[in-house]
């Protein structure tokens, strides 16, 4: 979770420009650029409990964006990242029954990847596309991606709103540390995943 160095200068881009600029930001944040989303959305939730921010409307706005964000990130490893593997995957030995094999592992395994990568600094700008690259249907994905980013969303801006104006001292305490941990047990997650789909591949040989 990356600290913008001027936070008084997003809480000034926030006041002039509203939910809008909440929206665009975790859009973009999640499909493409190096956002940071959890210090916005705690930003945000302060603004909200000093009353300058609408509540109604910041909340739609943050599940807006992170719902737009992935589903946009989903749809191009649907499109693109297919077409690119299909196109190019045999200069890296990854051809269709190396895809077959992913939908499958996405099918039992990689969902949750999908609910808990929100949490995962970097991680979260991949599970969209690995979902759609994969094919996992969109029922899946939405179920798993949706629910998450509600947690998600929710989880910081509620960090910003209850916390008022000692946010910024205890969430820059946290957020180094929160940032390991978070990344050792995704790893950690991860590699477990990656052990019981090699373990059913070497069963089904």
């Amino acid at each position: 979770m990356d600290v913008l160095a001027d936070n008084q200068a997003l809480q000034v881009w926030l006041i002039q420009y509203g939910s809008f600029a909440l929206f665009i930001l975790l859009t973009i944040g999640i499909l493409v650029l190096p956002v940071p989303e959890e210090t916005l959305m705690v930003v945000a939730g302060a603004l909200m409990h000093h009353g300058k921010l609408n509540i109604s409307h910041t909340i739609i706005a943050a599940i807006l964006g992170s719902f737009c964000g992935i589903t946009a990130s989903y749809l191009l490893g649907r499109t693109a990242g297919i077409s690119l593997v299909r196109r190019y995957g045999g200069l890296i030995g990854m051809g269709q029954k190396q895809l077959d094999k992913a939908h499958a592992w996405f099918e039992r395994f990689g969902k949750w990847t999908l609910f808990i990568g929100y949490f995962i600094p970097g991680i979260r700008h991949f599970t969209g596309f690995s979902a759609g690259m994969t094919s996992l249907d969109f029922r899946d994905f939405a179920l798993f991606a949706y629910s998450g980013a509600l947690i998600w969303v929710s989880t910081f801006l509620s960090v910003g709103y209850f916390f008022g104006n000692c946010w910024s001292s205890i969430f820059e305490k946290i957020e180094n540390r929160l940032d390991d941990i978070l990344t050792i047990i995704f790893l950690g997650i991860f590699a477990y995943l990656i052990y019981l789909f090699k373990k059913r591949c070497d069963s089904c040989t």
